[in-house]
């Protein structure tokens, strides 16, 4: 999931994993969380696994998702940087 597309080459990204972890932080999606697109199977968005990337190793775009899903992302990000 990209959180942030940076000035030059660099993205910020989320995990998604169909592998599910046990956290408090995990989203679980399906494809109708998605406004358009999907993923194959039911997964999770893991907030504690953020990195920064280039935006070149990209090889597609699965989707986007519905506004509530990447608000309730970004609140589990801010959440774990003020415990």
């Amino acid at each position: 999931l990209v959180l942030a597309d940076l000035p030059g080459n660099d993205i910020i990204l989320c995990q998604i994993t169909s592998q599910f972890k046990k956290s408090r932080y995990a989203v679980p999606i399906t494809n109708s969380d998605f406004a358009n697109g999907g993923l194959p199977v039911h997964s999770y968005i893991r907030p504690t696994r953020i990195f920064t990337a280039d935006k070149n190793i990209i090889l597609r775009k699965a989707g986007s998702l519905k506004s509530p899903v990447t608000k309730l992302v970004l609140e589990q990000v801010i959440s774990i940087f003020t415990l």
